[in-house]
């Protein structure tokens, strides 16, 4: 299709352009619900831990707080996940598990949301416990048992094997690349 196929170059725009038309074709009111943003990565019908997990990620999405995701917050939360930089995902991160909101996060919190992940990706090098435990042991400096933004941005840039299993674990790209590829219908 010669003519009107743009050199792959750091344009954004061909780019935007070919999210917005998969948005609107998943979503052609351009809001996602939660339940819609379940269908699109093709995540329904999870256990209670993983459906929690997916609402927090929809929440944080959800940058107004209307209870859907329109155009904009999603290609805010996809530049996040692809172009973010560390201190902003980490900043993400810590957002994900300060479910109270409470500007702290503790053992349970980290805990659940782990569990939630482990859930959903399958991902159990360690139990749910092992991983707060080394967590809280490595970066909670002060032994309060709760993490500040401070303590876990500057505990996890300081122990890179903790950044590369945050990373990991927490990985959004399988998520994305649903959203790029589009849902595999197994039938």
């Amino acid at each position: 299709m010669g003519a009107n196929e743009s050199m792959p170059g750091n344009d954004p725009v061909p780019e935007m352009h070919h999210y917005y038309s998969k948005f609107m074709r998943e979503c052609p009111s351009g809001q996602l619900s939660l339940h819609e943003f379940k269908k699109l990565l093709g995540l329904q019908g999870l256990d209670p831990q993983g459906d929690v997990y997916i609402k927090r990620v929809f929440d944080i999405f959800d940058l107004n707080k209307d209870g859907f995701i329109d155009f904009l917050e999603f290609i805010a939360a996809i530049n996040l996940v692809i172009r973010g930089k560390i201190d902003q995902k980490l900043k993400w991160y810590f957002k994900l598990y300060d479910a109270d909101g409470n500007g702290c996060i503790d053992k349970k919190e980290l805990l659940s949301i782990f569990a939630a992940i482990q859930a959903i990706n399958g991902y159990a090098d360690m139990t749910a416990e092992e991983f707060t435990n080394m967590i809280f042991q490595k970066i909670d400096v002060n032994n309060d048992g709760e993490l500040t933004l401070e303590e876990f941005i500057n505990g996890v840039e300081k122990h890179e094997d903790l950044m590369e299993l945050i990373t990991k674990s927490f990985d959004l790209s399988n998520v994305l690349k649903v959203i790029q590829n589009g849902r595999r219908h197994s039938i």
